[in-house]
């Protein structure tokens, strides 16, 4: 079953790059916390590189202005999140986590088969805004859309 507005985040434990792999529990990355939390189907990968990712960095100013923390998610480990967000000069604030297993997006219903592109079970792409863990807005792509999950469209539903 898909997360919903209202839902509850489940919990899970991903992974950062920090002096070494460290557990962070969604738990820490969400309570007491207005976060949004944005995924992409790979590091690296061209729209994810080229328009996702940059597009938070740039707005990043703008998010942290309304007191909102953001966050990039991918079934990717963590070696590579910290890869990718060093050549993307992702600033510390914006938080790179990696689930590299896909248990926290499977646990929110939003993976997807990538299979016939050499990728595996991945994260649809997709953003959503958070209050103290309570899913309060949720923008998830259709296959192949750029659209609703960008940094100027969350920024937008959030004025």
């Amino acid at each position: 079953m898909t997360i919903a507005t209202g839902d509850q985040l489940p919990h899970a434990v991903m992974n950062v790059l920090k002096d070494g792999v460290q557990a962070v529990d969604t738990n820490d990355v969400f309570a007491g916390k207005n976060v949004v939390l944005f995924a992409v189907p790979g590091a690296f990968t061209p729209t994810c590189s080229a328009k996702h990712l940059p597009g938070f960095v740039q707005h990043l100013d703008e998010f942290k202005a309304k007191g909102i923390d953001v966050a990039c998610m991918a079934v990717n480990d963590a070696f590579v999140m910290s890869a990718w967000a060093k050549s993307q000069n992702v600033p510390e604030e914006l938080t790179m986590l990696a689930d590299g297993n896909g248990a926290f997006t499977e646990a929110l219903g939003l993976e997807m088969d990538g299979s016939a592109f050499g990728l595996g079970k991945r994260s649809k792409r997709f953003a959503l805004y958070a209050e103290n863990g309570v899913v309060k807005q949720l923008f998830v792509e259709a296959p192949g859309e750029f659209k609703v999950s960008t940094a100027e469209h969350v920024l937008s539903a959030l004025s």
